[in-house]
């Protein structure tokens, strides 16, 4: 079996073109961006904490490869498009030659990625949970019409700054941010985002680490 990299899939035509399609569906839905940005954050951050925490270079590789194909299941729907996105996956790597075991991490990972009703089964899942979830910032936004601003749009565009740090000795996960409160009160931002926080955190604690959510210099988990 080839040992597939995280280059090989960035360059694969399939995973791109599904990408964008899938991205394109939810900006037809409204939905905030998931697009190349998103998906290459994602897998430079879940690959970082990985990396910082002591895990093997194979697992930071495949951490990376999760990242960048975890959404590919919007080409479909929205609805259940972690776990669509899974059976998309186990096609294409399978047709690549990647080995069944990291096949079984690369799915179960993609598959539980989305917190309604996904767990950090493996170091990989809980690493692309944390690094999914903490991909909040005001250029994921599409709508440019502040007065038609959804709750997800407010939430997102009234990100200065989001900083996700990784402390090696300490193993801490940190996720900074600095929120204009005139755009978005922090009772609309824990309205969409309480219930991704805490699977942050279980994902944390999965990789024996801490989870902190630090706003406006306030810690609040």
């Amino acid at each position: 079996m080839s040992l597939i990299t995280f280059e090989d899939i960035k360059n694969n035509k399939e995973f791109k073109t599904y990408i964008e399609i899938g991205d394109r569906h939810l900006g037809v839905k409204g939905y905030t961006k998931h697009d190349f940005g998103h998906v290459i954050k994602v897998a430079e951050t879940a690959g970082n904490i990985l990396e910082h925490l002591g895990f093997s270079k194979r697992e930071v590789e495949l951490a990376k490869i999760a990242g960048y194909i975890h959404d590919i299941g919007n080409m479909v729907n929205r609805q259940e498009h972690a776990q669509t996105g899974a059976c998309i996956c186990f096609n294409i790597l399978t047709r690549l030659g990647m080995s069944p075991e990291e096949i079984g991490i690369i799915v179960s990972s993609v598959g539980n990625h989305d917190e309604e009703v996904g767990i950090p089964i493996n170091p990989v899942a809980a690493a692309l949970i944390l690094a999914d979830k903490v991909d909040v910032r005001r250029s994921r936004v599409r709508n440019t019409d502040f007065a038609t601003f959804d709750i997800h749009d407010r939430v997102n565009y009234a990100v200065e700054k989001a900083d996700v740090k990784v402390h090696k000795i300490s193993r801490k996960i940190e996720l900074a941010l600095t929120i204009d409160t005139t755009i978005c009160p922090l009772i609309e931002y824990f309205e969409i985002f309480l219930t991704r926080m805490l699977l942050c955190k279980k994902a944390a604690d999965f990789l024996k680490a801490e989870f902190n959510l630090i706003i406006n210099e306030t810690k609040m988990l």
